[in-house]
Parts: C-alpha cells; sequence; structure tokens
C-alpha cells in the first residue's frame, strides 16, 4: 500500500487515484468518508472529489486501522478521538519505510544472485 512517489508534486488527487494508492474502491472511500469525519476532500463543480495530501494521509490511517491492525470502525474512530493517530502515523511512516527497504534490498539481492 505505498503511495505512488511520481505524484508528490500534485496538490489534488481524485477519487480514483486514491482508491488505487490503496487498493480499495471508490466505494468504500465515500463510505470512510460519512463514518470518519476527519476524511473531507473538496468537492468541485458536479461533486466531483479533490483529496489533498492531508485527506490522503487521513486515508492511509483508516486504512492502517481498519484493514492492516482489522479494527472496527468504532476502534478506529476511538483511536483517532483520542489522538493516538499522531502516534499511529508515526508507526505508519516507519512501516511505509522499512517496507521501502525491504523492497530495495531485495532488488539487490537479485543483482547479486544475477553476478554469481
Amino acid at each position: 500500500m505505498a503511495l505512488n512517489k511520481n505524484k508528490d508534486l500534485k496538490l489534488y488527487y481524485s477519487i480514483g487515484e486514491v482508491a488505487q494508492m490503496f487498493n480499495v474502491t471508490e466505494t468504500l472511500l465515500r463510505f470512510w468518508e460519512k463514518e470518519f469525519p476527519t476524511i473531507k476532500p473538496q468537492k468541485a463543480g458536479r461533486g466531483i472529489r479533490q483529496y489533498t495530501k492531508a485527506d490522503i494521509e487521513q486515508v492511509r490511517l483508516v486504512y492502517h486501522l481498519v484493514k492492516e491492525r482489522g479494527m472496527t470502525l468504532q476502534g478506529a474512530r476511538d483511536t483517532i478521538r483520542r489522538d493516538k493517530s499522531k502516534t499511529v502515523n508515526r508507526n505508519i511512516e516507519v512501516i511505509e519505510k522499512l517496507k521501502d527497504i525491504r523492497s530495495e534490498l531485495q532488488a539487490i539481492g537479485r543483482d547479486l544472485n544475477g553476478l554469481v
């Protein structure tokens, strides 16, 4: 569930792009918007959602709590409300960095195996 690093320069992301980043459906993102008031993308003409990086971070937090840690929606809401999200956000960042490092090490390992 790593964000596409090439899109770091964009200000707004469509709901389709965000859904693809997390491998979830657009319907699930709309549902999470209703369940988690911290996810509030701007709506352009005709109700088109525009997610900022801050919105994406909130989606990442909910995704981590619900999909990766297996919390119920109420448990995730309670965790966010109790402001433990700062700790969770830090944990998510560490996990993402470790995943990137693992990918790099695996690539190096494949390169080394090709040399033997």
